[in-house]
């Protein structure tokens, strides 16, 4: 902010279209695109690691659940860092030290050491997201945030997507290790993007930290009723989002489908969906409020999953594409709402709504191999569908609030 002679405060944050909004825009694109990248590769290859350490689907689907557990755990911490700290430090050291992580997972001797390093990568890659959101909240103008917070959002659609079709194409011709390590190399490389793109924080001040304050910060987040709602909507929608899809590879794998590797890999194409929602919700939630886009986006996501009860491919793909888009849609939505709603303390706010985000998936997404192990998709479908009922009940309380 800055002040007229006469006093008055004038918001000179850049708005959309202007040199300033892009820079920023691309380089937090490249952060969603880098941190799924790494997050996300190890989804494609489940089955691969089932066959590979012989262990059970549940088993193998625990090398996603532990990154997102870890990425939850840490993203208080590393938010309080960035107060301190500043963000794009906070930013730059997380994309380094999971990259370097990174590259050396596909050394794994058994699947304990897998699961050790990725929990490791877990905690170095929650500073981006703990970080984005606040960044974003504090560069940008606030009647272009939506915008600005889709396009990050988008980027970690495609940053999903890439991280695994990428896997999936190496494993056609070569072992699990050589995919992984492919997905590694490839989110190096969008680290450096990332780090060389990344404008200084012009808004930031750094603050003292002290656990006191940041527990009486966070205290008063969750004493925010609208807040809190938001909270649970990221744990739900990304619960439901990733137990669906750590579980649709084994399913189409298996009969009626009985699909060769490739062609399962190529179903996270799907995420595309999600890259033109999320950045398509966010623009409308600015026109036309959050409320109902936010609750539009989690009816699509019901009714999709419960396309994909019917045993037609065809049929189930739509299914799974209407439930991706609606899913980045909705968080889009609920992730800018989390940063026009906490007018202080961003930081710790974004990082409770992410808190949440991840420990869905983490929690959520082992529960869901349970489900998978006794009913396969179908019990799969009924544990998703509960989440998503809950899910409705929020977004329809956040609409009749707003």
């Amino acid at each position: 902010m800055r002040r007229t002679p006469a006093g008055t405060e004038i918001d000179d944050r850049p708005t959309r279209g202007t040199r300033e909004y892009r820079a920023v825009t691309l380089a937090l694109f490249a952060a969603g695109l880098t941190t799924f990248v790494s997050m996300y590769s190890a989804q494609a290859l489940l089955p691969a690691l089932t066959d590979g350490f012989g262990v059970a689907p549940a088993t193998a689907a625990l090398a996603v659940s532990v990154t997102t557990g870890l990425v939850a755990l840490a993203i208080v911490p590393a938010s309080v860092l960035s107060e301190r700290f500043g963000r794009t430090r906070v930013m730059v050291i997380s994309a380094a030290v999971s990259s370097v992580v990174g590259l050396l997972l596909p050394l794994s001797p058994n699947i304990g050491v897998l699961l050790a390093g990725r929990a490791v990568q877990g905690v170095a890659l929650a500073g981006i997201p703990a970080v984005a959101m606040a960044y974003l909240a504090e560069e940008i103008h606030a009647r272009d945030l939506g915008s600005a917070m889709g396009r990050y959002v988008a980027g970690t659609t495609i940053g999903g997507l890439v991280g695994r079709l990428v896997p999936s194409a190496v494993l056609d011709v070569a072992s699990w290790r050589w995919a992984m390590e492919a997905a590694s190399v490839l989110a190096l490389v969008l680290a450096v993007v990332m780090t060389r793109t990344l404008p200084p924080s012009r808004k930031f001040r750094p603050q003292r930290v002290h656990p006191r304050v940041v527990v009486t910060n966070l205290a008063g987040h969750l004493r925010n009723p609208a807040l809190a709602v938001l909270f649970l909507l990221g744990f739900l929608l990304m619960g439901g989002f990733v137990s669906a899809y750590n579980f649709l590879g084994f399913h189409l794998l298996d009969a009626p489908f009985s699909l060769p590797e490739a062609l399962v890999g190529a179903v996270f194409l799907m995420y595309l969906a999600g890259t033109y929602t999320s950045a398509a919700a966010g623009a409308a939630a600015d026109r036309l409020g959050r409320a109902p886009v936010l609750l539009g986006s989690v009816v699509a996501m019901v009714a999709g999953l419960a396309v994909t009860l019917v045993p037609l491919l065809p049929v189930l793909l739509l299914g799974m594409l209407v439930f991706t888009g609606g899913f980045f849609a909705a968080h889009s939505v609920a992730s800018g709402w989390v940063g026009r709603l906490a007018t202080e303390h961003r930081a710790e706010a974004s990082s409770l709504y992410l808190f949440a985000y991840y420990l869905g998936s983490s929690i959520a997404g082992a529960v869901a191999g349970i489900a998978y192990a006794h009913g396969g998709w179908s019990a799969t479908v009924g544990f998703v569908g509960g989440l998503l009922a809950v899910a409705v009940v929020a977004a329809s309380a956040m609409f009749r609030q707003a």
